[in-house]
């Protein structure tokens, strides 16, 4: 901790450098006061990709960091500037490496102190500048995943249709108008061309105030030309602008000079509220599982929000991800609080494509449990079985998808110890025939600790020894290529032929799985535990497990395919309905059937050449 003096400095440095300058003082100094100091040697890695969300925020005191990426350095930061709030924000991993240039002391700031700074007007004004004006490669590595309001269009933030008037209209009139429609502003066109508007603080301050009469025209109490600004600008500009010139509403007008809405601050504070890092600030909070429940409920929302910002699938996913993480951990934490300690250390591990950070509302959430401990703890696994059944009750209170049958904590047979897990796995390595080794091999390389213990992934990475298991490799390719694409009947897709999904494309089995399953093999083969699919594909390649040509074909049909997931999955929820992976063809432009058709023709014609080449007799 630091002593009074120093947390005076620290407050003062702070004060200095945005975003802590437009803070007041005592806000600025419960900041300092929570600062660790660190220092590090020339040459020390901060953090890298891989490491896991980054947990604090730096600011550097003296010296310089650089960001990396692939061996190329995308800035150097100096005295006063910040990093690592983009991999904070999103809850997501950094894509980049902070390496310091030199001798540097950063003031290192916890990341609940750091969010509340960043949630608020000043901090969310910061981050929407320095991630528009981030050096090319770098905004490439932290602007998709990081903040739903600064890429929003301001366009998905309108609602209602606009109250417009003429500038004759009677300020009363104007003013019942507003009242009728709920809302705060009146949009006046004007007779030379522009827009005035009249708000609620024009009634207040220019009507009530300077008592100008309710028969005075609109004219006399509005703002003009009132400033405007187009659909497709994004809520962080159009925040920091708004911020700047001390607006609070601006029409926003289509190409053709239409008016289509007007845009509040309050608006911006909705759209904070749906966005990532806020929401997962208030699962954190919640006291209680109904109070859970009800905030988890804007999950389904939140992933409308990002899609219609534009966020690429593979982000919106990572970022829903991060989110069911937080309410697992919450769900752990209220859980816990109630009960005994455990008499040793564990963690919950996340499964499948929570793991992989490729999970969607229609996604189960898949667990399994590791204690760190002898193998002998009876009592312990009986009662960490017992909390996994009410964390698993907990998530399907809050609207996630918990299979009974499958991958699940609450099975005995999903609880072990370390050494257990890492016996069992060694086993189905030596012999991959036993009965489901390679269900479960395909289960467990894919797990992440999301609570407790957080030393890298301990039972993911007892699978980096199958890259020296050929028999194990030569099954799981065969398990991998049996998946085949859907291609060869309704214009050239393959549909159910009944039950309720009859005449519907199945998105995840058909499309997705059968890459992800090429991915976890050759990811494996190349000594690659639990990744992302694309992640793992880029490892196969640089390892000589898969060719060049194949990355790229498999990586684009993925990348296709989650965003035909993710449009329909919004869709659903949408409507009210419950979301799935069932796609009716029918619902595809004839261009996208093509593309999808191409896609799942091309995954094929990789299987069928890696089942050649491997000697597998795939057709």
């Amino acid at each position: 901790m630091l002593d009074p003096g120093d947390i005076r400095a620290v407050a003062e440095f702070l004060g200095a450098h945005p975003p802590f300058d437009a803070l007041d003082r005592p806000t600025v100094e419960r900041v300092a006061a929570s600062v660790a100091l660190e220092s590090l040697a020339a040459g020390a890695t901060v953090f890298g990709p891989g490491d896991g969300p980054v947990t604090h925020l730096r600011v550097i005191r003296r010296g310089a960091v650089e960001l990396r990426a692939q061996d190329r350095v995308l800035d150097l930061l100096g005295e006063g500037e910040l990093f690592g709030h983009a991999s904070m924000l999103s809850g997501l991993p950094a894509n980049f490496e902070a390496r310091a240039a030199q001798d540097t002391l950063c003031y290192r700031i916890p990341v609940d102190v750091a969010e509340t700074v960043l949630s608020m007007p000043a901090g969310l004004r910061y981050v929407a500048r320095s991630l528009a004006v981030a050096p090319g490669g770098l905004s490439s590595l932290v602007r998709a995943p990081t903040t739903l309001l600064a890429d929003q269009p301001v366009r998905g933030l309108l609602s209602g249709e606009p109250v417009i008037c003429g500038p004759d209209t009677p300020i009363r009139t104007a003013a019942e108008r507003m009242s009728a429609a709920h809302v705060t502003s009146v949009v006046v066109p004007l007779a030379g061309g522009g827009l005035g508007i009249m708000t609620d603080h024009d009634l207040r301050t220019r009507v009530v105030a300077e008592g100008l009469s309710g028969d005075a025209p609109v004219s006399a109490a509005m703002s003009a030309p009132a400033y405007t600004c187009a659909p497709d600008r994004t809520a962080g500009e159009v925040l920091i602008e708004m911020a700047e010139r001390g607006f609070r509403h601006l029409p926003v007008v289509s190409s053709t000079g239409s008016v289509l809405g007007v845009i509040e601050d309050t608006d911006l504070l909705i759209a904070r509220a749906r966005s990532s890092l806020y929401l997962r600030q208030r699962i954190a909070a919640a006291t209680g599982t109904g109070a859970l429940a009800a905030v988890a409920a804007e999950l389904g929302p939140m992933v409308i929000a990002l899609h219609e910002g534009g966020v690429g699938a593979a982000n919106l996913m990572a970022v829903y991800a991060a989110a069911v993480d937080a309410v697992t951990r919450r769900l752990l934490e209220l859980e816990l609080a109630r009960r005994p300690a455990p008499e040793h250390p564990f963690a919950w591990l996340s499964l499948g494509s929570q793991a992989r950070r490729e999970s969607l509302p229609a996604s189960d959430v898949d667990s399994a449990l590791v204690w760190f401990g002898p193998d002998d703890a009876t009592v312990l696994k009986a009662r960490l079985v017992d909390l996994a059944g009410a964390v698993s009750d907990g998530l399907r209170a809050c609207g996630l998808r918990v299979d009974e049958h499958g991958a699940n904590a609450a099975e005995p047979s999903f609880v072990r110890s370390l050494a257990s897990w890492q016996r069992l796995i060694a086993g189905w390595i030596e012999d991959p025939t036993q009965e489901k080794a390679l269900i479960l091999t395909s289960v467990l390389v894919d797990s992440r600790p999301v609570w407790g213990v957080h030393t890298g992934t301990p039972v993911a990475d007892t699978f980096r020894l199958a890259s020296h298991a050929p028999e194990l490799l030569r099954l799981l390719a065969r398990f991998a290529l049996s998946h085949r694409p859907p291609t060869g009947f309704l214009r050239g897709l393959v549909v159910e032929h009944g039950g309720e999904h009859r005449g519907r494309l199945d998105l995840k089995h058909g499309g997705a799985i059968p890459i992800v399953d090429l991915a976890r093999w050759a990811g494996m083969a190349a000594g690659v535990s639990i990744a992302s699919t694309p992640e793992r594909l880029r490892a196969a390649q640089g390892a000589g497990a898969l060719a060049t040509a194949d990355l790229r074909t498999l990586s684009d049909a993925f990348a296709l395919i989650s965003e035909l997931r993710v449009g329909h999955q919004v869709a659903q929820l949408r409507a009210g309905a419950d979301p799935d992976d069932h796609l009716d063809p029918a619902d595809l432009s004839p261009l996208m059937r093509t593309q999808l058709k191409e896609a799942f023709r091309a995954v094929a014609a990789v299987q069928k050449r890696l089942g050649s080449e491997l000697s597998l007799g795939v057709q």
